[in-house]
């Protein structure tokens, strides 16, 4: 198939409208709201129901800044440099054009929740393992966001895979990667009212004329909103230069969501001891990223690393490890137990 899904859920001119990313990251907070409400009443562990709010709100702060700051420092630290005259002017608020990391969403999430529980006098390690529970949903709606955008795209799987998806988004990637491929849209924007001559020639400036790759970017954007909107001739057109990839970001919408959801879920239907459930997140998670990056193309700025890992993979090794070195610490740490949501024992928990 040819991805054809348009990123706005509700287009209202241009540029602007209500994104599906966005909405996104609103399903992941009011889910995140109603578990831990519900997990609080029912664990009467020091977090009481109308704490919540307050509490979600640490989070969201945390996912959003660290989240951030993580793909800044992780991925795109040139964005620190990079200033434009246009709103909103810094490179690293520019968070209309992308980029957040998911293990940068996780250390900010940390510091959130340590910064919650000093001010309010609960327990740290139960606040982990809350948001520990709740975060794998917010990442399924964040991956199934990114699909629709057509944004971490897979690798390239056979022609014959029955899941194979074709991503028009791909076509950015050719003036710096596969130059030679940019004549070959000829047929996609004749479809889109570009005459042949008029391509070809902005095609033929490209490299030595700025005010050629501007047009060469801006008919390519024209041509995929196009294929967004319906257009089935430009689609049609398009689809047999696509390479065909894996989905990758529905198999992390549902390894690295649905799936730890619902392990972590089942396991904390029994008491368990303070800092259990987040150590076990960090653990997993790590394991199923790791494997979900093998079908995951990498940052084009980055590409491979050492050993033909990717960055994700490597933060995640050390998150696998410092997962372990957290099992050992934390489940040693105290005496007390949490209740699990299956069972009706209170115990107050104490700041620690």
């Amino acid at each position: 198939m040819v991805h054809d899904f348009d990123p706005f859920a509700l287009r209202i001119s241009g540029d602007f409208g209500i994104r599906w990313y966005g909405l996104s990251y609103m399903m992941g907070f009011i889910c995140a709201y109603l578990l831990i409400r519900w997990l609080a009443q029912r664990q009467r562990s020091g977090l009481a129901p109308n704490m919540v709010g307050d509490f979600i709100t640490y989070a969201a702060i945390g996912t959003l800044v660290g989240g951030r700051l993580g793909y800044v420092f992780f991925y795109g630290i040139d964005l620190l440099w990079k200033f434009k005259p246009e709103f909103p002017f810094w490179g690293v608020l520019a968070v209309n054009e992308g980029g957040m990391a998911s293990h940068g969403g996780i250390i900010g999430i940390v510091i959130a929740c340590m910064l919650y529980a000093r001010k309010y006098g609960v327990n740290t390690l139960y606040l982990f393992d809350l948001v520990s529970v709740t975060g794998p949903l917010g990442v399924f709606f964040g991956r199934i966001a990114n699909f629709i955008n057509g944004e971490l795209v897979g690798r390239e799987c056979d022609p014959s895979y029955p899941l194979a998806v074709k991503f028009p988004q791909d076509i950015y990637t050719w003036p710096n990667q596969n130059f030679a491929k940019l004549g070959e849209l000829t047929p996609v924007m004749e479809k889109i009212g570009v005459a042949r001559d008029q391509w070809l020639e902005l095609v033929e400036k490209y490299r030595f004329d700025g005010t050629a790759r501007e047009q060469v970017y801006s008919l390519m954007t024209k041509a995929i909103d196009a294929i967004q909107n319906g257009n089935e001739a430009a689609k049609e057109a398009i689809a047999p230069l696509l390479t065909p990839r894996y989905p990758s970001q529905l198999f992390a919408a549902f390894g690295e969501g649905l799936l730890l959801f619902v392990l972590l879920f089942l396991l904390w239907r029994k008491p368990r001891k303070p800092g259990f459930i987040a150590a076990c997140f960090i653990i997993f998670y790590a394991i199923v990223r790791i494997a979900d990056e093998q079908f995951r193309m990498p940052d084009a700025h980055i590409g491979f690393q050492w050993l033909g890992l990717t960055r994700g993979q490597l933060l995640s090794i050390g998150m696998l490890i410092l997962g372990f070195v957290m099992m050992f610490v934390w489940t040693r740490a105290s005496s007390l137990t949490i209740p699990g949501w299956g069972r009706g024992q209170s115990i107050k928990l104490n700041r620690k």
